[in-house]
């Protein structure tokens, strides 16, 4: 038996799944009603009968007790019984004071709805047996005030029965739904309790620091990593808030970080540079989200922070970097640039620009390695700084090249200039510097980019005159510039062109000193402007060396020379051409000319010669012989140009494999004349005979020195005596004709008589 009522207490609601505050709530409108019921029912016997006052002065003393024991009780179950046991009574007195009329019981049926809030059996057994004894009892002391016919005034008890049974049904059919909608909740309790635990679990555990504000910054939860973060105890006093966070913002003016999430309705992210209380600073960036209830009204605060230091400090390391030479950390070309810009355009006094170059500074790399030139730059730049005014920019363009930009009045530019030459009068790194300088001034609108041309135009005129000096910029200097970007401009366009016009080639003869024959030719580029004019090697072969330029102007050189040489197979024995330093260096000279003479098999390769001059050996960065040596296994043939002009020609001769040596013109005029050239140059012949070398004179222009050379034995002379430099179809008659010395000598002296010996000589 007590395990049936066990089962049975089991499944029937309790109202334990309501909280204090709807219990509260409910209950609260249930007394509310039931106190207004009465004062009804008071109001309704007074102005029945007299006879029905006493009927309604029951009822009072009643329902009173009950509303009073309602209100003051402190178990919830036994103020909602006599909640129910006053609605019995007042539902008793509303059929009393109605003479038993059957609707008048309708109440009951009502009120049994009405403490269905309480989702709870007692009051509804308390109701139940309450009714029922209601029924029994009044209806067989007073049955005319109970019920109004026959049936139920004659058998009491038995409608009494019948009517608490209605009444057990209609609370049964509550009581079912109350259960049905328990385990509903039970369920939904369940899963919501489920789904809290894993938003616990991501709240808790998760390494990100985050935390739950109120919207007047009480913390209401913080996971772990929050609390290690900033340091704090693992359970927070109560009444803990955002101020007794231990970070203090950098910036007080900036607007409470909370704010800023409260007046949006969308996701916010704040990075706020904040101070610890060991006086470090902290990057942080907080993702916040205000979460609202249905009446828009701001609930709590969820926030989620990151300590971006690491990330805030590498980006300002880029942007350091970005804006600041890695080798001197002065400032970098680009930000140079803009600083200057911003200058210029924000400054009223005029600005100044000093450009610096580092005189020989290649020397001091070579001689002394790169890393002394590095240490030579950083001191350059630590003295710089020292010297130059606090505000001014300075930066390293590039390899030894500085600028400087200050403003100020007149004259600044060229007071601090001559400061920093000054400053150099003690060595940098052990190693003794001297700048060329260049000032300029601008003293109305300019640009960054005019300013700093023109100072560097400045640096290069003091360069050019040797050095260790300044130059103040005025327009005359940059007339020279103007020619320079003209040419180049010019040779640009001569190139892209067709270069067989724009670039022709001509051909000066080289003569045999035996035959007086022409035996061979040197190759020599013009250029063809666009209004006609040609114009000497002079006006554009610095400004190919420059730029780079002079790798497709060879290439096209080498080309037309192989042409020609193809096309005078029959009356020309080779042609030379002259290959520059830079093409000498290019890692792609040997197979491009391998390339080309493979265009044309039907030529001896040794019939194409290539002429290096001993400046091209000494200034060149790669192995010459190694590439030369390649050059002679194409079966190319290789001339030392210039020979005599350099202090190491007699070493260069010994080891590089050459087949021709070129006399210097400065060895050859005057030849006649001077003993000692003549001796030179017979030692000169004769080591070049012992290397099995053939040798040329340049420069051959006058008669006597012809004959000079000639009885000296050298085999062969190029120069103005014979011809000058020709264009191709001139040089293409001069061969077919067979020109000799003869003829030009009888056209030179209008058919004077000359000796034997010389008649001899120019015959062969």
């Amino acid at each position: 038996m007590a395990t049936w009522m066990k089962w049975l207490r089991d499944r029937l609601p309790t109202g334990g799944g309501l909280r204090d505050e709807d219990w509260a709530g409910r209950h609260r409108l249930l007394t509310v009603l039931l106190a207004v019921i009465m004062v009804a029912l008071v109001l309704f016997g007074v102005l029945q009968r007299e006879d029905h006052i006493p009927a309604m002065l029951l009822t009072v003393g009643l329902v009173l007790p009950c509303l009073i024991a309602a209100s003051l009780l402190r178990s919830r179950r036994a103020r909602s019984v006599f909640v129910a046991l006053g609605y019995t009574a007042a539902c008793a007195g509303i059929v009393s004071l109605s003479h038993g009329l059957t609707e008048a019981h309708f109440t009951f049926f009502i009120s049994v709805g009405a403490l269905a809030l309480y989702r709870d059996w007692a009051p509804f057994g308390a109701f139940l047996v309450a009714t029922t004894l209601h029924h029994a009892v009044f209806g067989t002391l007073v049955s005319d005030h109970t019920y109004d016919h026959n049936s139920a005034v004659a058998h009491p008890l038995v409608w009494a029965v019948i009517h608490g049974g209605a009444v057990l049904i209609a609370a049964c059919f509550q009581i079912v739904s109350w259960r049905l909608t328990e385990v509903e909740e039970d369920r939904a309790r369940e899963n919501l309790d489920e789904s809290q635990a894993q938003l616990s679990v991501a709240f808790d555990q998760t390494p990100i620091p985050m935390a739950m504000f109120s919207p007047e910054g009480m913390v209401l939860r913080s996971n772990a990593a929050y609390r290690e973060w900033l340091g704090l105890p693992g359970d927070l006093p109560s009444g803990f808030s955002l101020a007794d966070v231990p970070l203090t913002p950098v910036d007080p003016t900036e607007p409470p970080i909370l704010a800023l999430f409260a007046d949006s309705h969308e996701p916010r992210t704040v990075t706020r540079q904040y101070r610890r209380p060991d006086g470090s600073t902290i990057w942080v960036q907080v993702h916040g989200t205000g979460l609202y209830d249905r009446n828009n009204q701001l609930r709590l605060i969820y926030v989620h922070c990151f300590d971006v230091t690491a990330t805030r400090d590498h980006e300002a390391e880029l942007r350091y970097q970005v804006r600041h030479d890695a080798l001197t950390g002065l400032l970098s070309r680009k930000a140079f640039e803009h600083d200057l810009a911003a200058m210029l355009t924000g400054s009223a006094e005029p600005v100044s620009v000093i450009y610096l170059d580092v005189d020989r500074f290649k020397s001091i790399n070579d001689g002394a390695g790169h890393h002394t030139g590095d240490d030579v730059l950083r001191a350059l730049a630590v003295r710089l700084s020292a010297v130059v005014p606090t505000g001014a920019l300075i930066a390293r363009l590039g390899g030894d090249e500085f600028v400087v930009a200050l403003p100020g009045p007149s004259g600044t530019g060229l007071a601090v200039a001559n400061g920093i030459l000054g400053c150099l009068a003690e060595p940098l790194a052990g190693v003794p510097v001297s700048l060329s300088v260049g000032v300029t001034t601008a003293f109305g609108p300019s640009t960054a980019d005019e300013i700093v041309l023109a100072a560097d135009t400045a640096m290069y005129a003091a360069k050019r005159a040797g050095g260790n000096r300044l130059q103040v910029f005025t327009d005359d200097l940059r007339v020279p510039v103007q020619e320079r970007i003209a040419a180049e401009a010019r040779l640009r366009r001569a190139l892209a062109s067709d270069p067989r016009y724009t670039l022709p080639l001509w051909f000066q003869p080289v003569v045999s000193t035996a035959t007086g024959r022409i035996i061979g030719a040197e190759a020599l580029v013009r250029m063809r402007t666009e209004q006609g004019n040609v114009l000497a090697p002079g006006h554009f072969i610095g400004v190919a060396e420059e730029t780079g330029m002079i790798v497709p102007l060879g290439e096209h050189v080498l080309r037309s020379a192989i042409e020609h040489l193809q096309h005078w197979s029959d009356w020309l024995g080779y042609v030379s051409v002259n290959v520059s330093p830079r093409q000498l260096a290019e890692a792609d000279f040997v197979p491009m000319v391998a390339a080309l003479l493979a265009e044309y098999p039907y030529i001896d390769p040794s019939r194409l010669v290539l002429e290096v001059t001993e400046t091209a050996l000494i200034s060149s960065t790669v192995d010459v012989s190694e590439r030369l040596a390649l050059l002679k296994q194409l079966g190319v043939r290789v001339a030392l140009d210039d020979f005599g002009t350099g202090y190491s020609s007699l070493t260069w001769l010994k080891s590089l494999p050459a087949d021709v040596v070129k006399l210097d013109r400065s060895f050859v005029a005057g030849l006649a004349d001077d003993p000692r050239k003549a001796s030179i140059i017979s030692a000169v012949l004769w080591l070049a005979h012992s290397l099995g070398m053939s040798t040329i004179a340049e420069g051959v222009e006058e008669f006597s020195d012809w004959e000079a050379l000639r009885e000296a034995g050298c085999p062969a002379v190029q120069g103005y005596f014979f011809s000058k430099p020709l264009p191709a179809p001139e040089f293409d008659r001069m061969l077919v004709a067979g020109t000799t010395v003869a003829d030009v000598v009888n056209s030179t002296f209008g058919g004077v008589h000359l000796n034997e010996t010389t008649g001899r000589a120019l015959a062969g």
